[in-house]
């Protein structure tokens, strides 16, 4: 099974979910992590990666991502976990996205170190 590390502040951000959308997105983390790809993931468009997904899922307060990597060998890396509050388009915001490639960047570096 591949060891799952959280980068940044994506697990406290993850824990002020809905328990319900927190359960889902665990269970979807746990099938990354054993090298599988979960129904609700996908890549995530905009990051030049196929090895970027995120997981969506809706309730009945919004739409709830959590982005993660696959793309280092034996480890899942949580980009970042957030919900997703605009109301225009289904696209990722651009300030989460400079948030991500610099989230992206601090995995890479611990996998050099």
């Amino acid at each position: 099974m591949k060891r799952l590390i959280w980068v940044g502040k994506s697990y406290e951000d993850l824990k002020e979910f809905l328990p319900s959308v927190r359960h889902a997105m665990g269970y979807g983390l746990h099938v990354a992590q054993i090298g599988k790809k979960y129904e609700h993931a996908k890549v995530l468009s905009g990051m030049g990666n196929a090895k970027i997904l995120e997981i969506r899922e809706n309730d009945r307060d919004g739409t709830y991502r959590v982005i993660y990597t696959i793309e280092m060998e034996d480890f899942v890396f949580v980009l970042h976990a957030f919900q997703k509050k605009s109301k225009s388009g289904i696209s990722t915001p651009k300030q989460e996205i400079e948030l991500l490639k610099n989230r992206l960047k601090e995995a890479r570096f611990f996998i050099s170190a």
